[in-house]
């Protein structure tokens, strides 16, 4: 089925300390921390990376100051895996490291990394019941507070990239990778999916007039109640907010973002629609709505 999903974000900062504070705030397993480097790990296993400096083997960074270098995906069988580094390598140079992961960089000079997937351990836990009026979930029993929420995992990437060759771009990743073009927003980016993972997307190339870089990495979170209380921890921790809460219009999923020191942003997501192939690539002429609802406050207008 080829690529499966997400296996690892590298990104390259100039604080670890600072990056360390907000990812360990975020909820993720801090797996190991050095001098130049730090690695985070998500419920299934994926792997977040952050280090300090320009070492050997990445591609020189798309946009100054903190951003990501590389994403790394994670393909289900040993020979998908070699179909899709030979599809990779058609016109460009492909290293394998010594940990078996095959690097390369794409149209607009992000790392692209393939290796064999990761085996999740996570076992899912029941949704938080709930009661409405012809179907009562919860009898004799109060919710309590979500508590400190952890990430399950990485589910999306968005990236900006230069309007200019961003069909050349898209091209890669559908022609190359095999990811699935789920939404086309002709003014504004193309949504895609991975061939082994039903959400809606898994990644996004966002249209910029002139410049690219990191927008946002998604993590998604048990629930709603996850989003809200995930976001409430990172500003009492003092982080920024960087969009009011909300539910997307294209995806569907509930949202929250926080400003991010590695660069970008992150999103706190649940509830995002989930596709199969009957779903076809949905070409947008306009670009829909951001949101179907954003939080608003009449305290906030009147005051």
């Amino acid at each position: 089925m080829g690529v499966q999903r997400i296996e690892s974000v590298i990104y390259t900062v100039g604080d670890l300390a600072v990056n360390i504070r907000f990812f360990s705030d975020f909820g993720l397993t801090l797996e190991s921390a050095g001098e130049a480097v730090a690695v985070f790990r998500t419920r299934i296993g994926q792997t977040l990376r952050i280090e300090t400096g320009d070492r050997p083997g990445l591609p020189p960074p798309v946009e100054s100051g903190p951003t990501v270098r590389e994403i790394v995906w994670g393909v289900d069988t040993p020979a998908e895996l070699a179909r899709l580094v030979a599809r990779a390598g058609v016109d460009r140079e492909v290293r394998e490291d010594a940990g078996g992961v095959f690097h390369t960089v794409d149209e607009t000079g992000f790392g692209v990394g393939l290796t064999l997937a990761g085996v999740s351990a996570y076992e899912p836990a029941p949704p938080r019941r709930s009661n409405t009026m012809g179907a009562v979930h919860r009898i004799n029993e109060a919710l309590a507070p979500a508590g400190r929420v952890h990430p399950l995992r990485m589910c999306h990437v968005a990236l900006n990239i230069p309007k200019a060759g961003q069909e050349r771009a898209v091209a890669f990743y559908v022609e190359r990778l095999e990811f699935i073009p789920t939404d086309v927003v002709k003014p504004m980016g193309t949504f895609l999916r991975v061939e082994g993972d039903a959400d809606q997307h898994n990644f996004l190339l966002c249209h910029r007039p002139d410049r690219a870089g990191i927008n946002h990495v998604s993590y998604e979170v048990a629930g709603f109640d996850e989003v809200i209380e995930g976001g409430n921890h990172m500003i009492e921790k003092g982080w920024q907010e960087a969009r009011r809460l909300g539910r997307h219009t294209v995806g569907s999923n509930v949202f929250r973002f926080v400003h991010a020191p590695c660069g970008g942003r992150v999103e706190l997501a649940a509830d995002m629609d989930r596709v199969d192939d009957s779903y076809g690539t949905r070409v947008h002429e306009t670009t829909p709505p951001h949101h179907i609802w954003t939080l608003r406050s009449s305290r906030e207008s009147n005051s």
